[in-house]
Protein backbone atom coordinates (compact mmCIF):
# COMPACT_ATOMS: atom_id res chain seq x y z
CA UNK A 1 0.00 0.00 0.00
CA UNK A 2 1.31 3.30 -1.33
CA UNK A 3 0.32 6.85 0.87
CA UNK A 4 1.97 10.16 -1.39
CA UNK A 5 1.82 13.86 0.51
CA UNK A 6 -0.21 11.73 4.14
CA UNK A 7 -0.43 14.44 6.89
CA UNK A 8 -0.12 13.44 10.51
CA UNK A 9 0.00 16.23 12.64
CA UNK A 10 -1.29 16.31 17.04
CA UNK A 11 -1.70 12.89 17.26
CA UNK A 12 -0.96 10.57 20.38
CA UNK A 13 -0.45 7.06 19.57
CA UNK A 14 0.15 4.25 21.71
CA UNK A 15 0.21 0.32 22.13
CA UNK A 16 0.99 0.57 17.50
CA UNK A 17 3.37 -1.47 16.01
CA UNK A 18 4.73 -0.09 12.69
CA UNK A 19 6.70 -2.72 10.25
CA UNK A 20 7.92 -2.92 6.92
CA UNK A 21 7.03 0.63 6.97
CA UNK A 22 9.15 3.11 4.13
CA UNK A 23 9.18 6.76 4.68
CA UNK A 24 10.66 8.59 1.32
CA UNK A 25 11.36 12.00 1.74
CA UNK A 26 9.29 12.40 4.87
CA UNK A 27 9.45 15.19 7.67
CA UNK A 28 9.49 13.90 11.03
CA UNK A 29 9.73 17.05 13.32
CA UNK A 30 8.80 17.34 17.13
CA UNK A 31 8.44 13.63 17.08
CA UNK A 32 8.51 12.10 20.71
CA UNK A 33 8.53 8.58 21.47
CA UNK A 34 8.15 6.98 25.04
CA UNK A 35 9.07 3.18 25.93
CA UNK A 36 9.57 2.68 21.95
CA UNK A 37 11.13 -0.24 20.78
CA UNK A 38 13.17 0.22 17.71
CA UNK A 39 14.51 -2.40 16.11
CA UNK A 40 16.16 -2.93 12.41
CA UNK A 41 15.61 1.02 11.62
CA UNK A 42 17.60 2.50 9.08
CA UNK A 43 17.31 6.45 8.72
CA UNK A 44 18.75 8.05 5.81
CA UNK A 45 18.71 12.03 5.65
CA UNK A 46 19.37 15.32 7.61
CA UNK A 47 19.41 15.02 11.19
CA UNK A 48 19.11 18.12 13.76
CA UNK A 49 18.19 17.25 17.41
CA UNK A 50 17.75 13.39 18.04
CA UNK A 51 18.29 11.83 21.30
CA UNK A 52 18.24 8.59 21.63
CA UNK A 53 17.58 7.25 25.69
CA UNK A 54 18.97 11.07 26.78
CA UNK A 55 21.86 11.98 24.24
CA UNK A 56 21.65 13.81 21.26
CA UNK A 57 23.43 11.67 18.47
CA UNK A 58 23.41 14.52 15.78
CA UNK A 59 27.17 15.79 16.63
CA UNK A 60 28.01 11.78 17.07
CA UNK A 61 26.86 11.00 13.89
CA UNK A 62 28.50 14.35 12.46
CA UNK A 63 31.74 13.07 14.06
CA UNK A 64 31.73 9.43 12.51
CA UNK A 65 30.63 10.62 9.02
CA UNK A 66 34.02 13.01 8.78
CA UNK A 67 35.50 10.21 9.75
CA UNK A 68 34.47 7.67 7.31
CA UNK A 69 34.45 10.71 4.63
CA UNK A 70 37.55 12.95 5.22
CA UNK A 71 37.03 14.91 2.38
CA UNK A 72 33.41 15.79 3.90
CA UNK A 73 34.89 18.68 5.86
CA UNK A 74 36.29 20.12 3.50
CA UNK A 75 32.53 21.04 2.38
CA UNK A 76 32.40 23.49 4.94
CA UNK A 77 34.83 26.16 3.41
CA UNK A 78 34.96 29.26 5.32
CA UNK A 79 37.49 31.12 2.67
CA UNK A 80 37.09 31.53 -0.68
CA UNK A 81 40.25 29.40 -1.40
CA UNK A 82 38.28 26.58 0.74
CA UNK A 83 35.71 27.26 -1.73
CA UNK A 84 37.32 26.43 -5.14
CA UNK A 85 39.23 23.54 -3.41
CA UNK A 86 35.69 22.08 -2.14
CA UNK A 87 34.49 22.63 -5.75
CA UNK A 88 38.03 20.48 -7.22
CA UNK A 89 36.84 17.67 -4.64
CA UNK A 90 33.64 17.48 -5.88
CA UNK A 91 34.58 17.39 -9.75
CA UNK A 92 36.98 14.79 -8.78
CA UNK A 93 34.51 12.54 -7.17
CA UNK A 94 31.79 13.34 -9.20
CA UNK A 95 33.92 12.01 -12.37
CA UNK A 96 34.74 8.96 -10.48
CA UNK A 97 30.37 7.98 -10.41
CA UNK A 98 30.28 8.98 -13.68
CA UNK A 99 32.69 6.78 -14.92
CA UNK A 100 30.96 3.73 -12.61
CA UNK A 101 27.30 4.88 -14.15
CA UNK A 102 28.51 4.34 -17.93
CA UNK A 103 29.56 0.84 -16.69
CA UNK A 104 25.34 0.33 -16.69
CA UNK A 105 23.29 -0.21 -19.32
CA UNK A 106 21.71 3.00 -20.34
CA UNK A 107 18.00 1.99 -19.68
CA UNK A 108 19.07 1.61 -15.93
CA UNK A 109 20.12 5.05 -15.43
CA UNK A 110 15.98 6.54 -15.76
CA UNK A 111 15.32 3.68 -13.14
CA UNK A 112 14.29 4.46 -9.46
CA UNK A 113 15.67 2.71 -6.11
CA UNK A 114 12.99 2.69 -3.15
CA UNK A 115 11.35 5.80 -4.55
CA UNK A 116 14.39 7.67 -5.18
CA UNK A 117 15.33 9.81 -8.22
CA UNK A 118 17.13 8.10 -10.80
CA UNK A 119 20.72 8.87 -11.40
CA UNK A 120 19.45 10.85 -14.42
CA UNK A 121 17.23 12.69 -12.40
CA UNK A 122 19.73 13.08 -9.62
CA UNK A 123 21.84 14.71 -12.33
CA UNK A 124 18.89 17.15 -13.61
CA UNK A 125 18.30 18.04 -9.72
CA UNK A 126 21.63 19.64 -9.11
CA UNK A 127 21.51 21.50 -12.56
CA UNK A 128 18.10 22.91 -10.71
CA UNK A 129 20.71 23.52 -7.39
CA UNK A 130 23.22 25.41 -9.43
CA UNK A 131 20.36 27.49 -11.28
CA UNK A 132 18.82 28.94 -8.34
CA UNK A 133 21.67 29.55 -6.16
CA UNK A 134 24.91 30.75 -8.63
CA UNK A 135 22.90 31.51 -11.50
CA UNK A 136 19.86 33.10 -9.78
CA UNK A 137 20.67 33.70 -6.23
CA UNK A 138 24.41 35.40 -7.10
CA UNK A 139 24.06 36.02 -10.48
CA UNK A 140 21.16 37.74 -10.61
CA UNK A 141 19.53 35.75 -13.34
CA UNK A 142 15.85 35.49 -12.63
CA UNK A 143 15.12 32.24 -15.02
CA UNK A 144 18.28 30.58 -15.24
CA UNK A 145 16.98 27.06 -15.24
CA UNK A 146 17.12 24.67 -18.85
CA UNK A 147 13.90 22.57 -19.37
CA UNK A 148 15.68 19.37 -18.21
CA UNK A 149 16.10 21.09 -14.98
CA UNK A 150 14.30 19.28 -12.41
CA UNK A 151 12.90 21.38 -9.17
CA UNK A 152 12.92 19.46 -5.54
CA UNK A 153 9.63 17.78 -4.88
CA UNK A 154 8.35 19.97 -1.97
CA UNK A 155 8.42 23.37 -4.14
CA UNK A 156 5.32 24.85 -5.09
CA UNK A 157 4.21 24.19 -8.89
CA UNK A 158 4.73 27.07 -11.01
CA UNK A 159 3.93 26.66 -15.12
CA UNK A 160 6.56 29.15 -15.35
CA UNK A 161 9.49 27.04 -14.30
CA UNK A 162 10.44 23.62 -15.96
CA UNK A 163 9.28 20.20 -13.94
CA UNK A 164 9.42 17.05 -16.43
CA UNK A 165 9.47 14.55 -13.76
CA UNK A 166 9.11 12.03 -16.96
CA UNK A 167 11.91 13.53 -19.42
CA UNK A 168 14.39 10.47 -20.65
CA UNK A 169 17.23 12.96 -21.71
CA UNK A 170 20.38 10.49 -22.38
CA UNK A 171 23.44 10.59 -19.99
CA UNK A 172 25.44 12.88 -22.48
CA UNK A 173 23.00 15.12 -22.84
CA UNK A 174 22.64 15.70 -19.09
CA UNK A 175 26.38 16.05 -18.69
CA UNK A 176 26.63 18.62 -21.27
CA UNK A 177 24.46 20.71 -19.01
CA UNK A 178 25.86 20.16 -15.91
CA UNK A 179 29.36 21.07 -17.72
CA UNK A 180 28.37 24.23 -18.25
CA UNK A 181 26.72 24.71 -15.15
CA UNK A 182 30.32 23.65 -13.98
CA UNK A 183 31.76 25.98 -15.62
CA UNK A 184 29.51 29.09 -14.11
CA UNK A 185 30.37 27.64 -10.51
CA UNK A 186 34.54 27.89 -11.21
CA UNK A 187 33.62 31.24 -13.20
CA UNK A 188 32.24 32.74 -9.90
CA UNK A 189 34.58 30.93 -7.49
CA UNK A 190 37.96 32.21 -9.89
CA UNK A 191 36.89 35.87 -9.14
CA UNK A 192 35.37 34.69 -5.20
CA UNK A 193 37.22 36.90 -2.43
CA UNK A 194 36.83 36.46 1.35
CA UNK A 195 35.27 39.58 1.11
CA UNK A 196 32.81 38.63 -1.70
CA UNK A 197 32.05 35.56 0.08
CA UNK A 198 31.06 37.51 3.04
CA UNK A 199 28.51 39.96 1.25
CA UNK A 200 24.47 39.71 0.66
CA UNK A 201 23.00 38.90 -2.70
CA UNK A 202 20.70 41.54 -4.28
CA UNK A 203 17.40 40.41 -4.04
CA UNK A 204 15.87 38.45 -7.70
CA UNK A 205 12.23 38.48 -8.38
CA UNK A 206 10.69 36.38 -10.83
CA UNK A 207 8.88 32.88 -10.51
CA UNK A 208 9.59 30.28 -9.24
CA UNK A 209 12.28 29.29 -6.12
CA UNK A 210 14.42 30.97 -4.87
CA UNK A 211 12.28 33.40 -2.76
CA UNK A 212 13.30 37.28 -3.61
CA UNK A 213 15.55 38.20 -0.79
CA UNK A 214 19.01 39.14 0.56
CA UNK A 215 21.22 35.75 1.00
CA UNK A 216 24.88 35.47 2.21
CA UNK A 217 27.24 34.16 -0.59
CA UNK A 218 28.68 31.90 1.11
CA UNK A 219 25.06 29.99 1.77
CA UNK A 220 24.12 30.10 -1.55
CA UNK A 221 27.58 28.72 -2.19
CA UNK A 222 28.09 26.48 0.60
CA UNK A 223 24.41 24.88 -0.66
CA UNK A 224 25.31 24.22 -3.78
CA UNK A 225 28.26 22.17 -2.07
CA UNK A 226 26.31 20.66 0.11
CA UNK A 227 23.64 19.26 -2.75
CA UNK A 228 26.74 18.11 -4.98
CA UNK A 229 27.90 15.65 -1.79
CA UNK A 230 24.63 14.39 -0.71
CA UNK A 231 23.44 13.87 -4.09
CA UNK A 232 26.71 12.12 -4.87
CA UNK A 233 26.31 9.56 -1.94
CA UNK A 234 22.70 8.98 -2.89
CA UNK A 235 23.75 8.16 -6.34
CA UNK A 236 26.62 5.67 -5.49
CA UNK A 237 24.11 4.18 -3.22
CA UNK A 238 21.50 3.71 -5.89
CA UNK A 239 24.27 2.62 -8.43
CA UNK A 240 25.76 -0.35 -6.30
CA UNK A 241 21.98 -1.56 -5.76
CA UNK A 242 21.66 -1.29 -9.21
CA UNK A 243 24.86 -3.00 -9.73
CA UNK A 244 24.06 -5.97 -7.76
CA UNK A 245 20.64 -6.81 -9.45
Amino acid sequence: MNHTGLRIADVTVTDTRLQNVTVTRGVLWRVRMRGAWLGQVSIDGQIEGLTVNGVDVGPLIEAELDRRYPERVKMRPATADGFREAWDILESLWAETVDRARQLPPPLLHERVDGEWSFIQTLRHLLFATDIWVSRAVLGNPRPWHPLSLPFDEMDPDERVPWDRDAQPTLDEVLALRADRAETVRRVLTGLTDEALGADTEPVDGPGYSPAAQYPVAECLGTVLLEEWQHRLYAERDLATLRNQ
